[in-house]
């Protein structure tokens, strides 16, 4: 039966209200409207839907909901059915809200849901592409540390068990990740500290094998510093924590994988009343204060099966030997720095020497080494002296072995000063032999009277290569008697004459290759002798002791010397008292080293117009060129062909000065390199830095914070070994 716009049969009429009765309508879709019927000019009210021969139409309303299944409606099928929405959904999804009221279907789900399976939608207005990277990389960076953590303590455990620097080195390798390796520096030392001396000298000795070949340096000095800064919690389950840890400290200076400026900067960065602190301070005051502090704390631990002093020496022995042999020069370079123990590279210098002096055909090769050794900084100037040092004490005992060892030794001290390894004024004085005390008078009156021609000769020309020419064959037996007549013909020729010869004396004196004991001897006779010469020179004592101020200016003599030297004096009224009374006065003076050095007109060479104020002009300028460049081999080049180690003091002065001013400390590496080298002395250094402390005030009116940066920079010189404690 069919519903028209114009009839309605009751029956319809009453089926109609009963299904709108019983329907829920919170729970019923609305009616669909087709389009068409919308345009259906029979109503302005409801569209009409299509009719059909078979079922009669009703009038659809937006607002009538559909009516439901029901058994006492029969479904309909077909267009335009009342019942085709039906109030079930087909679909398998559960649409209903879950138990807590939330989280249904097409909901925003509870308030405080969180998804665990959480991505970004691209099709997001909000999307950023960024955002998905960071989760994934935050989430990856995190797995991978954890991981890293577990396989090092599982390492560290191994290591400790098994003892084999080789199979920890390779399975450090084999884990990858360099940038995580400060966490095994720091579990391996706090792993460490909690057990015996063994597991802790064999920390000890894996860090110093791994070091700058499998970790890097950077990542050792970074777990360092996170050892001390937990320094507060390591102490509640270690009680010794700051000595122990200390003394890691200090072993890992002696090492040399830890720079002695990670003390002072470090204890910057924390509080005062930390325990990072007090281990600090015992690193440095306990430890490595301590008169012979390599030595101890190497041994403080028992030592390393593998560096033992025979074991070292032995090793020393053998690889000079191969040198010999094959000549390599890098090879032998990189077998001294496997050695691990730059404290002990003093053994490496005598050894060399010694054999130097028992096979004469390989010394040239031997000196190669040690210069290339020195000049490379992998032996430095302190270790270079004190090797020398220790050959002095034993060139007696050396003699009964080698015939004539003191004249070879002294040649070898010759050879290395000239060319400018070694500091020979830094050396201890030789002792003379007992069958050279006495002179033959006759040889001695011979020499005598060459030397004068020699000396004239150089007031002419000022050639000094030709004076040490000349020296070299008139003195083949390198007689110290005869150095110290030269040095005294030579100083008694030029108080005779003007400034000019008096200048070109002190340049020459500069530049002979004479033993310090053999210049001290030389001024004692001439000290013992000036009763004589004021006979002629009224000026005697004024004069003496303006050469004897300048030679100590010059490191021809060192402070001691003056001593040694004022020891020998006859009495307090002697001449020789006078004069070393002066010359301590024009040394204590300020600014005492540029006045002597100007003391009779010259700045250290007897060239015409090669004054002071030229030096220190070229000075100047290749500090400038070397901060525009940084060319550090072509700066240490420069200032080594200046030709005056004496005057090295205004090279530190400058490159001091010019770093407070600017705060960049690019100087301070080249000043790093010159003493690593031993181009520039610590007697040098002591200079420079004292002059300026002299003129901190004036600074201080351009650099505010002048006293507080010389007070840093002094401290870092100290740890360097650029200073004595004591300055």
């Amino acid at each position: 039966m069919e519903f028209t716009d114009g009839f309605v049969s009751n029956e319809n009429q009453e089926n109609h209200k009963s299904a709108l009765e019983s329907a829920d309508q919170f729970s019923v879709s609305p009616l669909r409207i087709s389009p068409k019927s919308l345009s259906s000019p029979k109503s302005p009210r409801s569209p009409s839907v299509s009719k059909s021969p078979r079922s009669p139409s009703v009038p659809k309303s937006p607002r009538s909901p559909s009516v439901p299944k029901s058994p006492r409606s029969p479904r309909v099928h077909g267009k335009g059915s009342l019942l085709k929405h039906e109030r079930h959904s087909h679909s398998p999804i559960d649409g209903r809200p879950k138990k807590g009221g939330s989280g249904g279907k097409g909901t925003w789900g509870g308030l405080l849901d969180i998804d665990d399976n959480y991505f970004v939608d691209p099709n997001d207005p909000n999307y950023d592409s960024s955002e998905e990277c960071e989760h994934s990389n935050a989430r990856k960076s995190t797995g991978d540390f954890e991981e890293y953590k577990k396989k090092a303590i599982i390492i560290v455990q191994e290591y400790f068990a098994t003892d084999d620097i080789a199979s920890t080195s390779d399975e450090l390798r084999e884990l990858g990740k360099p940038g995580y390796s400060y966490y095994f520096v720091k579990k391996l030392v706090s792993m460490a500290m909690d057990r015996h001396d063994k597991e802790k000298e064999m920390a000890a000795a894996l860090l110093s094998a791994l070091y700058a070949d499998v970790i890097n340096p950077p990542q050792v000095y970074k777990g360092f510093s996170k050892l001390v800064k937990s320094a507060d919690d390591l102490i509640v389950d270690i009680p010794d924590t700051v000595d122990v840890l200390a003394l890691f400290l200090a072993r890992a200076v002696v090492d040399d994988i830890l720079p002695p400026a990670f003390l002072t900067k470090e204890m910057v960065s924390l509080p005062e009343d930390s325990k990072g602190v007090e281990v600090l301070k015992r690193a440095e005051k306990g430890y490595l204060s301590a008169p012979l502090h390599a030595d101890f704390i190497e041994r403080r631990w028992g030592g390393s099966k593998n560096k033992t002093v025979e074991n070292v020496k032995a090793r020393i022995s053998n690889l000079l030997i191969e040198y010999v042999v094959s000549g390599d020069k890098k090879e032998a370079c990189r077998c001294i720095n496997d050695l691990k123990v730059p404290f002990f590279h003093h053994e490496i210098v005598k050894r060399a020497l010694i054999m130097a002096m028992e096979r004469r055909q390989a010394e040239g090769r031997l000196l190669d080494l040690l210069k290339e050794a020195a000049e490379d900084g992998l032996i430095n100037s302190s270790q270079i002296s004190k090797g020398f040092g220790r050959m002095i004490d034993t060139v007696d005992d050396l003699s009964l072995d080698i015939p004539n060892a003191r004249a070879i030794f002294q040649s070898l001290i010759s050879k290395a000063a000239s060319e400018g390894w070694l500091c020979a004024s830094s050396l201890k004085s030789l002792s003379l032999e007992p069958e050279k005390q006495a002179l033959d008078v006759s040889a001695a009156r011979i020499f005598k009277m060459k030397a004068q021609s020699i000396i004239q000769e150089y007031f002419l020309s000022g050639d000094i290569l030709e004076v040490n020419s000349c020296l070299e064959s008139e003195n083949r037996t390198c007689s110290a008697e005869l150095n110290a007549i030269f040095v005294k013909k030579l100083i008694t020729l030029a108080m005779d004459r003007k400034n000019r010869e008096k200048e070109m004396a002190s340049v020459l004196l500069s530049s002979l290759n004479f033993p310090a004991d053999d210049f001290v001897n030389g001024f004692v006779m001439l000290i013992e002798s000036a009763d004589d010469t004021a006979l002629d020179n009224p000026v005697v004592v004024e004069d003496l002791a303006m050469f004897l101020a300048r030679a100590e200016v010059d490191e021809v003599l060192a402070p001691q010397h003056l001593e040694e030297i004022g020891s020998q004096c006859l009495g307090p009224e002697s001449i020789g008292s006078k004069v070393l009374q002066m010359a301590r006065s024009l040394l204590k003076a300020r600014l005492s080293g540029e006045r002597i050095l100007r003391c009779w007109g010259g700045g250290g060479s007897s060239k015409p117009g090669y004054a002071v104020e030229d030096v220190k002009d070229k000075i100047g300028k290749l500090l400038e060129e070397f901060e525009s460049g940084g060319d550090i081999r072509e700066a240490c080049r420069c200032i080594k062909e200046l030709g005056m180690p004496f005057f090295h003091h205004e090279v530190v002065k400058k490159a001091l000065v010019t770093t407070m001013e600017r705060k960049n400390e690019i100087l301070w590496g080249l000043l790093e390199e010159c003493f690593g080298s031993g181009l520039i002395t610590m007697n040098q250094m002591s200079k420079g830095f004292g002059r300026v402390a002299e003129s901190l005030d004036d600074l201080a009116l351009d650099v505010p914070d002048a006293k507080k940066q010389f007070t840093h920079y002094v401290e870092r010189a100290k740890l360097s070994g650029w200073l004595d404690s004591s300055f």
